[in-house]
């Protein structure tokens, strides 16, 4: 077990220590609020949870949140689902993203950067100047606080300057990448029912053009709520019939108004994977995610107006969404649009270099691409300016963490942070002030009680268990959209631990206070450090007539790899052949992404499912873990045991 690491890879030095946001936090706290003075993280992390109320005041007043109007009590019901936050305060999230402007106006807010990998900086004073013209043309087009505003964009300028503008106006934000197919979108869109539409007329990647204007013209017949569509000419086409041209709606020099909205507005709608059905639309709050988001960039990675904060993401993963708030530590944020390997594997240090990011985030996948690809990044270019590199989506393997200490750097620190999109924010990973240890997330976040549970819901330390949160957090979701009784949301997260949020990870709290992330303890895919739904695929490739059945599974590998095979069932008849097989790939790549193509197709005798005629997922990659069958599977719960028989012998033999 990792408690077994001998000695730490990296320890923060004493002025380090001395000079991060969250040691001067818990000396100001120690002070006004009662936080323990001594004892460092830990103690201020026990402090942080078992008088949550306090905390969470102190992160206000600590950050300066401006409340328009006051608050009653800080938390109003501590229940879950259901927590109420600050009833009665009034804020608004875009006017703290754009506080900087009142000091550095000419400073850079944003550096965006597309696979030219020269960056173009847009000052703090542009970006307020373009949120407040963009937000005054919304009003005037009738939309309302609560009304949903959607981009089909990637990462450019124009995605932060709609989002802020929405929620200037107190609309509701939400986005998807312009590589998801137009079926993916609708499944997202259509749940909430925009009446704005920002979209690019294509995008760039890996060198090539992808001409997007079809899959708009999909989306904009198939949702009937738009009252309007705003073209972004990304691939300098012109603008379609009855199209708004983005810039004629950003050239005015407009000062912002921020609609003062409760705490618990809603602010944007992320999406689930869509494993079981359609993508859950979960709704977070502006005041929510404004506390969360301070917190966990402001204490946990440090982040202040110095620094310059560069996450490879797209607007279709939360992390694009934690990305745009580090605007509200002042910080320059970096907006790469493109792949993330073009021209060579090398691509992303090369970002870092030309921006001078000091903090670098990027997937466990790539860190692991870099390895295997032999890339040098302190070689090859001049990262003195990077003081952190972070990694999520996936476990980051300890060969990774090995590499980046090797290769980036000895004096490194690496937060290795894990979270959801379910609360747009991290349970466990970045502490500034503490040492890192090879494998291991060096602690849980401030204000989450983070513990590991056996079934029966007893805490467990260095024993695998169940990623649980037992108090509520401010980011967790307000609802989900079109789920009036609230019975979805609840059975989510809330029906394994009533009361106690399971977030279907698998971990190891160490008796050192570090967290060990093992994967999914669920079905839901996670590659390239974005979940997918299997659902998405099984529509896709069962429109062929060939394909009876198909079962698609993902599985973390020893060696930090991720093993994506699709199962087939074929019809009577069918031949798995290379016309077939170029088929199912093609048919995946067109009507989902890339991303989501399996990389092997294996033909099977059937898929097991449940009595309740349920796909069996889980049990299934836990076989091909290595998992015997009575420990992987309930045989009583099988409509066909025999065919698990073939999942374990193809275990066996992959050895």
């Amino acid at each position: 077990m990792s408690t077994t690491n001998p000695s730490p890879l990296w320890r923060p030095s004493a002025e380090g220590i001395a000079q991060a946001q969250v040691t001067k936090f818990q000396a100001w706290a120690a002070e006004r609020h009662g936080a323990p003075a001594d004892g460092g993280y830990a103690a201020l992390h026990r402090w942080s949870v078992d008088e949550l109320d306090t905390f969470w005041k102190a992160v206000t007043e600590w950050f300066d949140v401006r409340f328009s109007s006051p608050y009653a009590r800080v938390l109003g019901d501590r229940a879950m689902p259901g927590a109420e936050w600050f009833p009665g305060g009034t804020l608004n999230y875009a006017e703290h993203a754009l506080r900087a402007a009142e000091t550095r106006a000419d400073e850079p807010a944003l550096l965006y950067v597309d696979e030219t990998h020269e960056s173009v900086p847009v000052t703090w004073s542009d970006l307020r100047r373009q949120v407040g013209s963009l937000a005054a043309e919304l009003r005037a087009l009738g939309v309302r606080p609560g009304d949903r505003v959607s981009g089909y964009l990637p990462n450019i300028p124009e995605a932060v300057v709609a989002l802020l503008a929405t929620a200037a106006v107190g609309g509701v934000w939400t986005s998807c990448a312009p590589d998801f197919g137009a079926r993916s979108v609708l499944d997202r869109f259509q749940q909430v029912e925009p009446v704005v539409l920002f979209a690019v007329d294509g995008y760039r990647y890996g060198g090539k053009e992808h001409d997007r204007r079809d899959t708009v013209a999909e989306l904009r017949r198939e949702l009937p709520t738009l009252n309007a569509v705003v073209h972004i000419p990304l691939l300098g086409t012109q603008a379609p019939e009855d199209a708004l041209e983005w810039s004629a709606l950003t050239s005015a020099d407009v000062e912002p108004v921020f609609e003062q909205v409760p705490f618990d507005h809603p602010l944007w709608v992320l999406y689930s994977s869509g494993t079981t059905g359609l993508p859950k639309a979960i709704v977070q709050s502006q005041g929510g995610i404004l506390v969360e988001h301070l917190k966990q960039l402001g204490l946990h990675c440090d982040l202040g107006p110095e620094d310059r904060f560069f996450w490879y993401t797209s607007t279709g993963w939360m992390m694009w969404n934690f990305l745009v708030s580090g605007l509200l530590t002042g910080t320059t944020i970096v907006l790469y649009d493109g792949s993330p390997g073009y021209p060579d594997t090398g691509a992303q240090w090369r970002i870092a270099e030309r921006t001078g990011a000091t903090l670098f985030g990027t997937s466990a996948a790539y860190v692991m691409a870099c390895r295997k690809a032999e890339v040098h990044p302190s070689r090859d270019f001049d990262l003195g300016r990077v003081r952190c590199v972070a990694t999520t989506g996936s476990p980051l393997p300890p060969d990774g963490f090995r590499w980046l200490h090797d290769e980036v750097r000895e004096d490194l620190w690496i937060a290795s942070v894990s979270g959801g999109t379910d609360v747009c924010s991290c349970f466990a990973g970045a502490v500034p002030t503490l040492p890192v240890y090879i494998g291991e997330l060096q602690a849980a976040g401030l204000g989450t009680d983070l513990q590991s549970w056996d079934p029966s819901g007893k805490p467990l330390t260095d024993e695998v268990g169940e990623l649980v949160v037992t108090n509520p957090m401010p980011s967790m979701p307000i609802r989900f959209w079109n789920d009036p009784d609230g019975s979805r949301y609840h059975d989510s997260y809330f029906d394994t631990y009533p009361g106690v949020w399971r977030h279907g990870d698998w971990i190891t709290v160490t008796s050192r206070g570090s967290v060990v992330i093992h994967g999914r303890s669920d079905s839901t895919l996670n590659r390239q450090g974005v979940r997918m739904g299997s659902a998405d695929i099984y529509e896709a490739v069962e429109r062929l007539p060939e394909i009876k059945e198909s079962l698609v599974i993902g599985v973390e590998q020893p060696d930090g790899g991720y093993w994506m095979p699709l199962f087939v069932h074929l019809a009577p008849g069918a031949v798995l052949d290379e016309d077939l097989l170029n088929r199912i790939k093609g048919t995946i790549r067109e009507q989902l992404s890339p991303r989501h193509v399996p990389d092997e197709v294996i033909e099977v005798p059937g898929v097991p499912h449940t009595l309740t005629g349920k796909r069996i997922e889980v049990p299934v990659k836990r076989l091909l873990q290595g998992a015997s069958m009575e420990k992987a599977v309930n045989v009583g719960s099988v409509d066909n045991v025999e065919l698990l028989r073939f999942y374990e012998k193809l275990a066996r033999e992959r050895g």
